[in-house]
């Protein structure tokens, strides 16, 4: 709210007639703002078995330097296998990867509107960068952003994120595991890579599908240099707004998700603060299954401001199948006829984006003018600068390329075109024919 255009007195006249004081005016502002930060509440809880799982844990960022007005939280998990190199790696730079693909001249709008381009950036950024390194490690990733009420996760791998809202169950990420992702069996098959299980003698298989070379068991990761490029860091990215009445987020890595499904970790926290949710959480999943793999659990609560405990709702009982369907779909359109239907949705969180594909020129295609987002010469990947005529569109060699011209954005430098082309197999990936046993 505005006080523009009261000059002179303590009151403000209405369109009725009427006035409103000065204190008034300032009180509703002060409570709009409110409104807008919620509290942010986290608690941890971790039991080590090989570890290789690290957190990320930042409640207060900024997106303009000094600007207190301007913060926003990041929470992640970062679940290795083969080594914690790439875990730890992906934890100490992939926040900065997406922040330098975001201009800082924009607005809190279109700060959020870019965001899941650049936390795709920043993802593909982070696991080119690493894979440098001639590491052989990778590592899952569920990485979320809380601006507001708008919270924003990008995840690869099977660490999960889901979110409780005034009793009803949410999925934020993916499951990018070969045994339960059809859709990610065919990419990986069809940009050059074989999906089985482990053969032992006699011919008979055992375990989880796999992909070879490599023997890894997830279709996207960070790290993982000896497996073919068709496993990706291209993220899953879903970015959704709550209601002022806050929720829950539960973000955990597979040693939760392996014992305990998702109404089981609601209902074992039901009523909790943050830091006790965590910890019966991690104690429940190795109670279950017991310590085979590390078992972490973070746990995230949004809260409407000075509110110091989640609200006792009880949880509904819902099937996996209609978890999507309870999203209220952002929408442009306006109608002043309104159900009774359409005043109960009122509270229900709405999808403002998701896009779970791992193509590129896809994911970085964009809807505003490319200088706005990105520089006119700076890779879109690694924001390194780009000489006039050097850069390649990212639609260069695709169903898209005939009706775009070569310098249409975004532009994409010489090494970061040879990893687009790799993940798409269209170029010879690394050669690691072996395989093992072992993987995610």
């Amino acid at each position: 709210m505005s006080s523009r255009g009261c000059s002179g007195g303590s009151s403000c006249s209405g369109g009725d007639g009427g006035s409103v004081s000065l204190a008034t005016l300032m009180k509703r502002e002060n409570s709009i703002e409110k409104m807008e930060k919620p509290d942010i509440l986290h608690g941890y809880a971790n039991h080590c078995k090989k570890g290789e799982d690290f957190t990320f844990l930042k409640p207060e960022c900024q997106r303009v330097h000094g600007n207190c007005v301007s913060t926003f939280s990041v929470f992640g998990i970062f679940d290795g296998h083969n080594g914690s190199a790439a875990a730890i790696y992906a934890k100490e730079n992939l926040l900065n990867n997406i922040l330098r693909a975001i201009p800082s001249n924009l607005d809190r709008d279109k700060w959020l509107a870019v965001l899941p381009r650049a936390l795709v950036a920043g993802f593909v950024k982070t696991d080119k960068d690493f894979q440098d390194k001639a590491q052989t490690s990778g590592t899952t990733v569920t990485f979320v952003i809380i601006d507001g009420w708008v919270v924003t996760v990008a995840s690869v791998g099977d660490s999960r994120c889901i979110l409780e809202s005034e009793g009803s169950l949410y999925i934020l990420s993916a499951d990018h595991r070969l045994d339960v992702n059809i859709e990610e069996v065919e990419r990986v098959t069809a940009s050059g890579g074989e999906v089985g299980r482990l053969h032992v003698a006699g011919g008979a298989e055992i375990g989880p599908l796999r992909c070879w070379p490599g023997g890894l068991c997830l279709s996207r990761s960070i790290g993982d240099m000896d497996v073919g490029e068709f496993i990706v860091p291209i993220p899953h990215v879903k970015q959704v707004k709550l209601s002022t009445t806050g929720g829950r987020l539960i973000i955990c890595s597979d040693g939760v998700w392996d014992a305990l499904s998702f109404e089981s970790v609601l209902r074992c926290c039901h009523g909790l603060p943050a830091d006790a949710a965590a910890k019966q959480i991690v104690k429940e999943a190795v109670q279950f299954k017991g310590l085979r793999d590390d078992t972490t659990c973070i746990v995230v609560d949004i809260l409407p401001f000075e509110k110091i405990s989640p609200p006792i709702v009880p949880p509904k009982k819902q099937g996996k199948g209609v978890f999507k369907k309870m999203f209220r779909k952002k929408s442009s359109e306006s109608s002043t006829h309104h159900s009774d239907e359409d005043y109960a949705e009122l509270d229900i969180v709405e999808e403002l984006f998701e896009d779970g594909s791992a193509v590129l020129a896809q994911r970085l295609d964009l809807d505003y003018p490319m200088c706005t987002i990105f520089g006119h010469f700076a890779c879109a990947v690694c924001q390194v600068d780009i000489k006039p005529g050097e850069g390649i569109s990212v639609h260069a060699g695709s169903s898209k390329s005939g009706s775009v011209c070569p310098w249409d954005g975004p532009l994409l430098c010489t090494s970061c075109q040879a990893k687009k082309e790799a993940m798409e197999g269209k170029i010879p990936s690394r050669d690691s024919s072996r395989k093992k046993v072992g993987g995610e």
